[in-house]
């Protein structure tokens, strides 16, 4: 793993959105949170995909997926204070989270992510 993904790159490659090769060539070197990948199930099942589909699709995807362990969940919360007043989510900050306690650069579609004053290295996918 070199790099972790956040919700929006995967559903960016899924979709064929802006920014797909991209996110495309990521998701066989890249990491995801178990809370971003139930993030992007949430997503496909709100768009009216049924659950076999889902599963197919989870299936296909070439990254690794990461359990959200204490000390991530104990990073995420304390990240809270920082990334509120950008509106960044739960999901966001296991993203973040993550990135952090590997030491990754993360990847991401959302341009809130930009400048946070944390030790992460965020990178835009579009």
């Amino acid at each position: 793993m070199s790099h972790v993904l956040d919700a929006s790159v995967i559903l960016a490659a899924l979709n064929n959105e802006s920014g797909a090769d991209l996110a495309l060539e990521l998701l066989a070197s890249g990491s995801v949170s178990a809370v971003n990948l139930s993030e992007v199930v949430g997503k496909l099942q709100r768009k009216g995909m049924d659950d076999d589909a889902i599963a197919t699709i989870l299936e296909s995807l070439d990254c690794e997926v990461v359990p959200f362990d204490k000390d991530q969940a104990v990073l995420a919360g304390l990240m809270t204070r920082l990334t509120a007043p950008r509106g960044l989510s739960l999901g966001d900050r296991a993203c973040l989270a993550l990135a952090a306690s590997r030491h990754l650069p993360c990847f991401t579609a959302e341009r809130a992510w930009l400048d946070l004053p944390l030790r992460v290295d965020v990178r835009l996918i579009r």
